[in-house]
């Protein structure tokens, strides 16, 4: 009996130890991301003159013209427009084709199916930075016919044509995991839906994709962040219009100016627009983002 509560009291130390260790690396991981966050909104509101005593230092005052010069001067908000457009015009075409196709590849059996879902699977393993410059390529060759044709180009440099490279190139993920939430789902809904008179359209809009939900959510936000931070399809495919540029090539391109201009408030302004509306849509959803991950994880 001695042996037993030593042993138990053991493990209960164990245990005990293991979970101050688990609290204290996540509490070290927290401090290693806020802090760099948190220096760079302070950093934003600090004047060019407060930057060469303590960078620690906290802000005399809060200087609002760093954004005002970041958004009209630097052109951040013409870069944050592009950015908007080009994100939701992504999601909505990545929605509008991956939903229907996931459906399809989970509910319905067809000749070809095990193949597009091989082909899907063997998508994902393709990494996007690699296929840019054929990509680009493509597109040009394109614009030199329809240069030839039409007397001007329409492929490069066209947020559009950004739009459709982006959720192309999303299609692979998003199909494969709405495909394998979609297969859990049990097939009495659709059965009493065909009784009831439903078509498969009907059905499938509204039965299916209401039931799936926290699933789709958890798409939507995972290529939120993706396009909302893309960098280089965007530098390569928008390489000559300036009036076409995306956040983060803006935001780039007006860090190598103030850096050389020593405009150290303005830059970090440009930051602070590029990181608010991530956070901001992360906070508003972090719960339905948790339930989507969860419920994928237990029913995949």
């Amino acid at each position: 009996m001695m042996n037993q509560g030593n042993e138990t009291h053991t493990a209960s130390l164990g245990q005990k130890l293991y979970k101050v260790f688990i609290y204290f690396a996540l509490a070290l991981l927290a401090v290693v991301i806020i802090v760099p966050v948190a220096w760079v909104f302070m950093a934003s509101i600090k004047q060019n003159s407060e930057f060469y005593g303590n960078p620690w230092a906290l802000p005399k005052g809060v200087y609002w013209q760093n954004f005002v010069d970041a958004w009209s001067g630097a052109k951040m908000g013409e870069y944050m427009l592009n950015s908007v457009f080009v994100t939701a015009l992504a999601l909505i075409i990545l929605l509008v084709v991956a939903l229907p196709a996931a459906y399809c590849l989970a509910r319905m059996k067809f000749r070809g199916r095990k193949f597009l879902n091989v082909a899907f699977m063997a998508g994902l393993f393709i990494n996007v930075n690699y296929i840019v410059v054929p990509i680009f390529l493509m597109l040009r060759d394109g614009d030199n016919w329809f240069k030839s044709l039409l007397g001007r180009t329409f492929l490069l440099n066209n947020l559009v044509v950004l739009a459709i490279v982006y959720a192309a190139t999303a299609l692979p993920f998003t199909i494969y995991l709405l495909s394998g939430y979609f297969a859990t789902l049990a097939h009495d809904y659709e059965e009493a839906a065909y009784i009831d008179g439903a078509g498969y359209t009907t059905t499938m809009v509204k039965i299916i994709f209401p039931m799936a939900k926290p699933s789709i959510i958890t798409i939507i936000l995972f290529n939120f962040l993706s396009f909302w931070n893309e960098y280089i399809i965007s530098m390569t495919l928008m390489n000559s219009a300036k009036g076409t540029r995306t956040l983060p090539v803006g935001l780039l391109n007006l860090m190598q100016a103030q850096q050389s201009a020593a405009q150290y408030g303005t830059m970090y302004a440009g930051l602070v627009l590029v990181m608010l509306p991530t956070l901001i849509l992360y906070i508003c959803v972090q719960k339905q983002l948790t339930q989507g991950m969860t419920v994928g994880g237990l029913k995949g």
